[in-house]
């Protein structure tokens, strides 16, 4: 009798920790828990009404994307509000992103074009911030903003740099919505502009350079510094 290899998980579980994980991922993109708070799975779980099983791998899918630490011996928490971890995100974005537009405006085609045009129209109509989300950026503008950045690199065809991007988007969002309690950080409608023009006029080494000069814009507002290398425009 041939026998059937047990599933990984069931349906229902897979449904209930996709719930938890969509739960956790707003609340701590929301700022319902400060920087450094403790991500408890008892607590998370009596919350939800789901089992620890369950939490423990939603909490496990927000540590990949970047939004909460696994800390040896004291479980789950949220990243800590460190001037060295924005800096290495940025960093790492800096170096990864202007080298992927550059392969996007050399590959893209026509199609991608309009996307980026469309993706910026979108971006440039939506407005950063909303009465019912306070200081944060809103969630639409947030979303145009990503959609923007992401429709940009889209022209390289390459799935891995783009899942890389994913990653990083999401661990850089966190620090620039707690920029924006931090600082009146200006939302940068010129920079997103120009990397428009420069990308549709195939120019590489501009498009490169701008995305460069933007990427320095939430570490900034987060440390008060800029990267010796680039200047941020006004």
């Amino acid at each position: 009798m041939t026998q059937t290899a047990p599933t990984s998980a069931s349906p229902g579980k897979q449904m209930l920790s996709e719930q938890v994980y969509a739960h956790l991922r707003d609340a701590i993109m929301r700022g319902d828990y400060a920087p450094g708070d403790a991500l408890k799975p008892q607590d998370l779980a009596k919350e939800q009404g789901v089992s620890l099983a369950v939490v423990r791998e939603a909490l496990v899918r927000v540590v990949g994307e970047g939004l909460a630490d696994r800390l040896p011996n004291r479980g789950f928490a949220v990243p800590a509000l460190s001037d060295h971890r924005w800096q290495e995100i940025a960093e790492a974005r800096r170096t990864v992103e202007p080298v992927v537009l550059r392969m996007s405006v050399e590959r893209g085609d026509v199609d991608w074009e309009a996307r980026v045009r469309a993706a910026h129209h979108r971006l440039a109509r939506t407005p950063a911030y909303g009465p019912e989300e306070g200081a944060y950026y809103s969630s639409a503008w947030s979303e145009a903003h990503r959609v923007f950045h992401r429709t940009l690199l889209e022209g390289c065809g390459n799935s891995v740099l783009l899942e890389t991007f994913d990653r990083m988007w999401t661990a850089s969002e966190l620090a620039r919505r707690w920029a924006a309690l931090r600082i009146a950080e200006q939302v940068g409608i010129d920079e997103h502009r120009r990397l428009e023009e420069a990308a549709l006029a195939r120019d590489a080494d501009t498009a490169a350079d701008l995305l460069a000069q933007h990427l320095t814009q939430t570490p900034a507002a987060l440390t008060g510094r800029t990267h010796p290398e680039f200047t941020t425009d006004a």
